[in-house]
């Protein structure tokens, strides 16, 4: 009994950064796609993959026998046709000519990392962009949820993801798609100002008891300030996402306790709160984005002139920041405010490009880095990682690669880029999780990491907007 408790208690807090055995439901290097509206992707299977590639700027797959599989326009089955079929070209020039609209990042003139030279001198990073932004249009459907994967229990759009989706596509250049993915946060609000924690790709909710998680409240407001900062848009060019602001700010604000913290709750490790090291208090995963997203809540307030609510929400942010002081910086910054506590990647959420810099909180991050590493030069999600011992987690390593791109350490930047580049598919493609022998030990694509990969690559050309903290 005591086990099939155990095992219930998995599933339930399952999700897109919880461990999962490798199985066929994943087992794929990356999706087949095609040019044209509404965009479609399919797995193709490792044996389909052997000797495969993706033809250049595009979501079409040469494979080893010299056929190539695409998903022609306005179709959801892949089809297997000769080069010379006409779908080919009119695929390879929709993909693109949709890339051609923003700009792939490539990192820029980036210093050379300490193991060998930038790979973004050579084009290999521009060639790891476009995938990525390919595969995050691929997952983000025509209605706008991003999917945080194509397949089984993580074909789901999680806010938290889909902000980072919208970050990623406004840096980008791609404005459009960052807006469909934010009216679609804005339409799936509850009047509370929270979200479910995971959405089916319809839009409804996922009902598997799984309770909202907070976090995601702050990464959508931080990367609705962020679509706004980015773009220079005018206050008005998005109406309807101020009353999903207000709401969503308004409810953090109002769900600080005395000491000046939000409630436990799950966070991206999406894990019961009660399985933390202080389950009566919230993990720094939860506190640091309900930072950034009341800072950036107090920006978007005071651009529309709305004094009195930004006002009240910079007061509820300085709330929240003395806590971050009180309760975690005397020790280090752990996940968990206690000494002695854990360390893992969500110390980064509160440094460049969510806050900024401070050295107390650089120093944190590379004692968490250095805690966290693992042989085959990735990261834990964090200190003591329950889950695989020797699975490294792309979108953990992202993490740290962006941290260090918007702080000014290029070089450190580099060196986790040429990591995730050495370690994606055989079809080119970032997956969730990299096994101790360098090879595929989650899904891919996954969301979470294409998007972080872009924001770091496009922070080594130009600054990324950090949220004001006065």
């Amino acid at each position: 009994m005591t086990a099939l408790l155990v095992a219930a208690a998995i599933i339930a807090t399952g999700g897109a950064n919880v461990p999962d055995p490798a199985g066929p439901g994943w087992a794929s290097p990356g999706l087949v796609g095609g040019g044209g509206w509404p965009f479609a992707g399919a797995p193709l299977t490792p044996d389909e993959a052997a000797g495969a590639s993706y033809l250049p700027n595009s979501s079409v797959v040469r494979l080893a026998d010299g056929h190539v599989r695409l998903i022609p326009s306005g179709g959801e089955a892949p089809i297997t046709v000769e080069m010379s079929d006409p779908r080919v070209g009119q695929a390879i020039r929709s993909d693109s000519a949709w890339l051609a609209q923003g700009v792939v990042p490539t990192g820029g003139a980036a210093p050379a990392a300490a193991t060998g030279p930038a790979l973004g001198q050579h084009g290999d990073y521009r060639d790891m962009a476009a995938r990525a932004l390919l595969d995050l249009r691929l997952l983000t459907r025509p209605n706008g949820a991003s999917l945080a994967s194509w397949y089984t229990k993580w074909r789901y759009c999680w806010p938290r993801d889909s902000a980072f989706a919208v970050a990623a596509f406004t840096a980008t250049g791609h404005p459009s798609e960052a807006r469909r993915v934010l009216r679609f946060l804005a339409r799936a609000q509850h009047g509370n100002g929270m979200w479910a924690a995971r959405y089916n790709p319809d839009g409804t909710a996922v009902t598997d008891g799984r309770a909202p998680q907070l976090d995601s409240v702050g990464w959508v407001l931080w990367a609705t300030w962020f679509y706004r900062a980015q773009t220079q848009s005018s206050s008005d060019d998005l109406p309807d996402l101020w009353p999903m602001v207000q709401r969503g700010a308004n409810h953090l604000a109002r769900s600080l306790d005395a000491e000046g913290l939000p409630p436990a709750s799950s966070d991206y490790w999406e894990r019961d709160h009660r399985r933390e090291e202080d389950p009566r208090r919230p993990t720094l995963g939860v506190v640091a984005p309900v930072l950034a997203g009341l800072r950036s809540a107090a920006d978007l307030a005071r651009a529309r002139g709305e004094n009195g609510q930004a006002a009240e929400w910079r007061r509820a942010a300085q709330r929240v920041s003395d806590a971050v002081a009180r309760q975690f910086a005397p020790y280090g910054y752990p996940r968990s405010p206690i000494r002695g506590g854990l360390m893992d990647t969500s110390v980064t959420f509160l440094a460049p490009p969510f806050a900024q810099v401070d050295e107390g909180v650089t120093a944190a991050i590379a004692d968490a880095q250095r805690k966290q590493a693992l042989p085959n030069g990735g990261v834990l999600p964090g200190e003591r990682w329950s889950g695989t011992p020797d699975v490294a987690w792309t979108p953990e390593t992202a993490l740290f690669g962006l941290n260090a791109a918007t702080s000014g350490r290029a070089t450190e930047a580099i060196g986790r880029l040429d990591w995730l580049a050495a370690h994606r598919t055989t079809l080119g493609v970032l997956p969730e999780k990299v096994g101790p022998t360098g090879k595929q030990a989650g899904p891919a694509p996954l969301g979470w990491t294409a998007s972080l990969v872009l924001l770091t690559l496009s922070a080594l050309e130009k600054p990324l907007p950090i949220p004001p903290s006065g």
